[in-house]
């Protein structure tokens, strides 16, 4: 996140003593991405941050690929997936490459007793379904309908959802996520013109710290394995920090959409990048304004890019017969467009009301056997 934040109690110089009501030391700890060169926080914790007492099992959660060369479109039932009670056990990689897991997770029940870290991956968690509370080591964030979670890699958190009809759609980047450049300033403020702002962006407000001692279970997830990892005091015991590097939460209800006279392009709705793959909220909008315009999207051939769309709410106007929880992936190498009747029908239209998430890889995307267990196999004939 490209502006600063702090929370709880921090030492006016950082790398000096501080210390604890008793006298003894807080313990800091340097959390930084990019090696020295990116994003970082400094968090002073209670215990010794770094206090391992057992390593348990180690189990691979590698997806197992259908279509590792992929130039089939496909329509996925995402809400097909059935729910599981375990937080990790639910999340089901449908879409992966090298750069990116897409995932659909229906968990019933907070994550329970054990924390997790993704030491591979930034998280980026957009909520479909349900409402709960994000806990991190880094503070707690409220979460709703319609928002999007984003959680830096190594980030120790736990989710307690306020009910078991949850619905999620999970993007795991080995990149780290940003707000696109184009947004900002050289000085690392959203200009002007970008359609969101930072007080748009929430940030963690509300910090847990836990003095307790004991075995504390963390799933560690690094290579595509869960490792689980016993600590002796609790993760969740930072009195305070200052930095850059820390989850917050957006709204695709605070997106406010770019239109134009003619049909705009999808970078108009852009919401985050790394540099192997963007990400674009579509959302109620006005449509183009040119006497002659034609508001559906024309054909576009995806030359460069596997296009990802997760539909929402809404109606959809260029595609027929698709339903909120469907994801269409439309492969790198062939031309798409609206489906038939869908250009002609746009035509005299003054607004949309779609919502819904799109990702653009910038390498192929193999489709996995979680995907087909819920795909539509004939969806790449519906333009005939």
């Amino acid at each position: 996140m490209p502006f600063y934040h702090k929370l709880g109690e921090i030492p006016p110089k950082r790398h000096t003593q501080f210390r604890k009501p008793n006298g003894e030391l807080y313990y800091e700890q340097l959390f930084g991405t990019v090696g020295f060169d990116g994003m970082y926080s400094n968090m002073y914790h209670v215990h010794r941050p770094t206090q391992v007492k057992e390593i348990h099992k180690q189990y691979s959660v590698a997806p197992t690929i259908a279509k590792s060369n992929n130039m089939q479109s496909f329509k996925l039932h995402g809400f097909d997936v059935a729910p599981e009670k375990d937080y990790l056990e639910s999340r089901k990689i449908v879409l992966t490459n090298s750069d990116c897991h897409i995932t659909l997770a229906a968990p019933q029940n907070k994550t329970q007793d054990y924390f997790y870290k993704n030491t591979d991956s930034d998280e980026m968690i957009f909520i479909h379904k349900g409402s709960g509370k994000l806990r991190t080591l880094l503070g707690n964030i409220d979460f709703k309908y319609g928002d999007y979670l984003l959680i830096p890699r190594g980030i120790i958190y736990k989710i307690d959802f306020d009910t078991e009809d949850n619905r999620l759609f999970i993007v795991e980047s080995r990149r780290p996520i940003y707000t696109p450049k184009r947004y900002r300033n050289w000085f690392g403020q959203l200009l002007e013109h970008s359609p969101y702002c930072e007080r748009d962006l929430r940030r963690p407000t509300e910090l847990e710290t836990h003095d307790e001692v004991g075995d504390f279970i963390i799933k560690v997830k690094k290579k595509d394995e869960i490792i689980e990892m016993v600590y002796a005091s609790h993760p969740f015991d930072v009195v305070g920090y200052d930095g850059f590097n820390y989850p917050y939460a957006f709204s695709i209800h605070d997106f406010e959409p770019i239109t134009g006279r003619i049909h705009q392009p999808p970078p108009v709705h852009q919401t985050f990048e790394t540099d192997a793959f963007v990400v674009c909220s579509f959302v109620p909008r006005l449509y183009d304004y040119h006497p002659l315009s034609i508001p559906a999207p024309y054909n576009h051939s995806n030359i460069d890019s596997d296009e990802v769309l997760y539909y929402v709410d809404g109606d959809f106007m260029s595609r027929n017969d698709v339903k909120p929880g469907n994801i269409s992936l439309h492969p790198a190498g062939i031309p798409h467009g609206p489906h038939p009747g869908a250009y002609e029908r746009s035509i005299g239209k003054t607004e949309t009301k779609e919502l819904a998430v799109m990702v653009d890889t910038f390498k192929p995307l193999m489709v996995t056997d979680e995907a087909m267990k819920v795909a539509d196999e004939k969806y790449f004939q519906s333009w005939l």
